[in-house]
C-alpha cells in the first residue's frame, strides 16, 4: 500500500537535533532537541542498543569522538555510561524514551537505526515505545535487513533507506555496489530514499524516478549545498545552516 508522504514536502530536517558545538550544544543532546522544537523544525535522530537492551540517542560506534571514552557503545551499561559528559558540556547521552517523552508529538522526528547486519532487537524494542507514541515519525536505516523488519512487522510505518557511495567503509566492492545502488530494495520496499548529496549518481536518481520514489537528501551544511540540493528535490536535511521550519 502507497503511504502518503505529501506532508513531508519542502520538509527541513534538523540533522541529530539542533545542534551548534560553537555554542556548546552538542549533537543527539536534549539541549539540542530542545532547540530544534523551539524551532519547530523537524529532527534526525541515531539509535544505538547497549549491552543492557537500554536504548541510547547516540550517533557513533565508538564512544570517543563526543565523551573521549573509548569503548564500543554495544558493549556498554548504561549505567556505565549515564554520566559521560558530551564534548565537555553539561549534556549526557539521552535515553530514547526520555526523548519521546520531550517531543511528544510536537514535531516530527526521523528515527535511524544503528544496527550491523543483524536486525530485530534494537528494532522491537524501539517499537515497544513507537507503537503507544502519538506523534509523527520516520524510520530509516542504512541497513536493508532493518528497513526489510519493518517492512514485515510494522508495515504501517513510513521506512526510508539511507544510503551513499560508502567508500569510506571498510567491506567488498560488491557488497558496495549492493548498497549504494539499494539492489534490496525490490525486498524492502522502502517508502523513500535518504541520499548523500555529495554522492548521488545520475543512475542512482533516474532509478528513484522511475520507482516514484521520494527522495530525501542529507546532509546539507552549506548554502552551495543546498542549491545543489534543490535541484534534486525538496527534503533536507541539514546541520549548522539556518533553513526552513517544519510544518
Amino acid at each position: 500500500m502507497k503511504k502518503d508522504l505529501n506532508f513531508t514536502k519542502d520538509l527541513y530536517i534538523a540533522h541529530r537535533g539542533a545542534h551548534n558545538e560553537l555554542n556548546q550544544i552538542p549533537e543527539n543532546s536534549m539541549l539540542a532537541f530542545k532547540k530544534a522544537i523551539e524551532n519547530k523544525s523537524a529532527f534526525e535522530i541515531d539509535l544505538h542498543l547497549l549491552k543492557d537492551h537500554e536504548i541510547i540517542v547516540f550517533h557513533d560506534d565508538n564512544l570517543k569522538r563526543m565523551t573521549g571514552y573509548d569503548k564500543d557503545v554495544r558493549d556498554c551499561t548504561y549505567e556505565e555510561i549515564k554520566d559521560l559528559k558530551l564534548l565537555e558540556t553539561n549534556e549526557v547521552i539521552p535515553l530514547f524514551r526520555d526523548v519521546l517523552k520531550l517531543i511528544e508529538g510536537k514535531v516530527l522526528i526521523v528515527i535511524e537505526f544503528k544496527c550491523d547486519n543483524k536486525a530485530g532487537l534494537l528494532e522491537a524494542k524501539a517499537c515497544e515505545l513507537l507503537d503507544d507514541y502519538q506523534g509523527k515519525f520516520l524510520v530509516t536505516s542504512f541497513n536493508p535487513f532493518s528497513v526489510k523488519w519493518f517492512k514485515d512487522h510494522r508495515p504501517q510505518f513510513i521506512r526510508g533507506q539511507l544510503s551513499y557511495d560508502f567508500n569510506d567503509q571498510k567491506m567488498s566492492g560488491f557488497r558496495k555496489y549492493i548498497l549504494r545502488n539499494m539492489l534490496l530494495n525490490f525486498l524492502t520496499k522502502p517508502d523513500f530514499v535518504a541520499y548523500d548529496i555529495h554522492s548521488i549518481s545520475n543512475k542512482v536518481m533516474n532509478k528513484l524516478k522511475m520507482q516514484n520514489i521520494p527522495l530525501f537528501l542529507w546532509t546539507i551544511r552549506t548554502i552551495e549545498d543546498l542549491a545543489l540540493a534543490k535541484t534534486y528535490g525538496n527534503i533536507f536535511i541539514y546541520e549548522n545552516i539556518k533553513c526552513g521550519e517544519s510544518k
